[in-house]
């Protein structure tokens, strides 16, 4: 007996991406008047200026149905063309049920798979991945893969360490199937001996992070992932348009940047006003690079995600 199994197609692309950001803003002097910091200190060693973040109403759930819809709506697809949500989350207000049937049927997606991934700021990077190979096994036609986060519901904003860094938001992309890969091998690992570097350690705890061990990994350990993404897409660094790395912490991200030698590539410097959105840093960063013309339509660009875990993913991916 012979299994009947999906036609497969060669690659997938995607056709486009939505993003969604809180409306409220929260400078560093803002911070500054609760916790022992200042403007000047922030920016030096983070990069940040300004932070998104979230008002009661505002959960994970009804981010990621913003960022999705927009993505829908850039697409030219429609609900009833999706059959399978990936939702890249590690700030989830609950562990059941997950996130994304809720999201899929608030839009109007009528029984599709749906699921939550947990890779924290890798999570994107984990998310696209999984559904690329989806679509190209033929388990799905078109797939729906959003990053959403609520970090400041875990948030000790007294913790100077982790309180002027996390934030708010979501970014969505719509993938479909294509007769020439859009979205090249996706490139993961993982370091659980570290696990503890980046941790919420119960259910009544706040994030916990040692900054300065991270960004020893970070900046070590990255680039060389990076750099086997664009091996395995065939991509040489000097053609990348576009480097989007996980928005962790600017000086993390010009590190990886600088080790990458993608002269002619636009770097992706969200952070500055957007803060650290974990998994949900990378689309929303492009998807907002996209909206202001910075990276042109066709041309290859470098995701890479890393974090808590450790873990980490990179792909190339033509820009939609």
């Amino acid at each position: 007996m012979k299994l009947r199994v999906p036609a497969a197609v060669p690659g997938s692309r995607i056709l486009a991406f939505g993003d969604y950001q809180p409306a409220r803003v929260v400078t560093n002097d803002e911070l500054a008047e609760t916790v022992d910091t200042s403007d000047e200190w922030i920016r030096t060693r983070v990069g940040i200026a300004s932070r998104r973040i979230a008002g009661p109403e505002e959960g994970i759930v009804e981010m990621a149905v913003h960022a999705a819809g927009k993505a829908l709506a850039g697409s030219g697809l429609g609900p009833g063309d999706i059959d399978l949500v990936v939702l890249a989350t590690c700030s989830a207000e609950s562990p059941m049920p997950a996130h994304a049937p809720q999201v899929a049927s608030r839009l109007g997606i009528d029984a599709p798979g749906a699921f939550d991934l947990n890779a924290a700021c890798a999570g994107f990077c984990y998310a696209l991945g999984t559904a690329d190979a989806a679509v190209r096994a033929g388990t799905a036609r078109n797939a729906l893969v959003i990053g959403a986060e609520k970090m400041s519901a875990w948030l000790d904003w007294s913790d100077r360490s982790t309180s002027i860094i996390f934030a708010d938001g979501a970014g969505a992309a719509v993938v479909t199937g294509s007769a020439e890969p859009g979205v090249g091998p996706v490139v993961w690992g993982s370091d659980g001996d570290h696990h503890d570097k980046i941790i919420i350690p119960d259910r009544n705890a706040f994030i916990r992070q040692e900054g300065q061990a991270v960004f020893r990994w970070a900046t070590g350990a990255i680039a060389p992932v990076a750099l086997e993404a664009c091996e395995r897409a065939g991509v040489a660094p000097s053609d990348l348009a576009a480097i989007v790395p996980h928005q962790a912490n600017l000086r993390i991200v010009d590190a990886i940047a600088r080790k990458v030698k993608a002269a002619n590539a636009v770097v992706a410097d969200d952070i500055v006003h957007s803060g650290n959105t974990s998994g949900a840093s990378i689309p929303l960063a492009l998807s907002r690079m996209i909206e202001r013309g910075d990276v042109p339509s066709g041309a290859p660009a470098l995701l890479v995600g890393f974090g808590a875990g450790l873990a980490y993913a990179a792909q190339v991916i033509q820009i939609p």
